[in-house]
């Protein structure tokens, strides 16, 4: 069985801040898994398990406050008998842009007050991490950690969230390192984008090519671009294909 911990704080008005983001993955798991709802809590956090295209997992959301976070997980191990290897813990990061993710194995606690919780309870800095990037802050980091994500945000985070249950479930199933060297690259789709070559004055006094035709920075209904340097065809992004399996 895998342990995926998302760490967050309890109460209704800390339900969608950024700092419980590692409530929201687990519940964007949850409901892929199609176990929403079936929550039990016990030993300080709410938990529900369930077998999701053939892995055991176990989701938990500890319900002390983040500061208080290792008490649950030293609770949940125990209880579980599970090592620390088959347990990911889910936190936010404010050091990250909106969207970033960094899957360790092993690590410091950095400022994070749920991972300090942790690595006091369990006396090691041993078991693997997802930081998903919150963005940013420009005043107060209490503040901004506990704020809500603005509206303009909002669209962006549902990608998010379904990058970083991908993640989640690629550790679960290849192992810590591989699911890092996928996901550690990913980028949401405005940071990918190509960008746009400055345009001559002759060049702006033109009609638009055709897409897929000399001239054009367009690729055509098969992905192909023309570039000065040949033709080219646009590689797909890490979210493409079988990420959401």
């Amino acid at each position: 069985m895998k342990v995926v911990i998302g760490l967050g704080n309890p109460g209704s008005q800390y339900e969608r801040t950024r700092h419980n983001i590692g409530w929201m993955v687990l519940d964007r798991l949850a409901d892929r898994a199609g176990i929403s709802g079936r929550q039990k809590s016990r030993d300080a956090s709410v938990s529900v398990r369930g077998r999701y295209k053939d892995l055991d997992l176990s989701l938990v959301k500890p319900t002390t406050f983040m500061n208080m976070s290792g008490v649950a997980v030293r609770k949940v191990l125990a209880r579980d008998h599970v090592p620390m290897e088959d347990m990911l813990v889910v936190v936010d990061d404010f050091d990250l842009p909106l969207g970033r993710l960094r899957l360790r194995e092993e690590g410091s606690a950095g400022t994070h007050n749920g991972l300090r919780s942790i690595v006091a309870e369990m006396g090691t800095q041993k078991f693997p991490r997802l930081r998903v990037g919150i963005g940013g802050h420009a005043g107060s980091a209490i503040d901004h950690v506990l704020s809500s994500f603005h509206p303009d945000e909002q669209q962006e985070l549902d990608l998010v969230l379904d990058a970083a249950a991908d993640a989640v479930e690629a550790w679960a199933r290849d192992g810590g390192a591989r699911a890092a060297n996928r996901w550690n690259a990913w980028r949401l789709p405005d940071e990918t984008a190509a960008p746009v070559a400055p345009r001559t004055l002759e060049e702006l006094a033109l009609p638009p090519a055709e897409p897929g035709t000399p001239g054009s920075s367009l690729p055509d209904a098969q992905g192909i671009v023309r570039t000065k340097t040949g033709w080219r065809k646009l590689l797909p992004s890490p979210t493409d294909g079988d990420s959401r399996r």
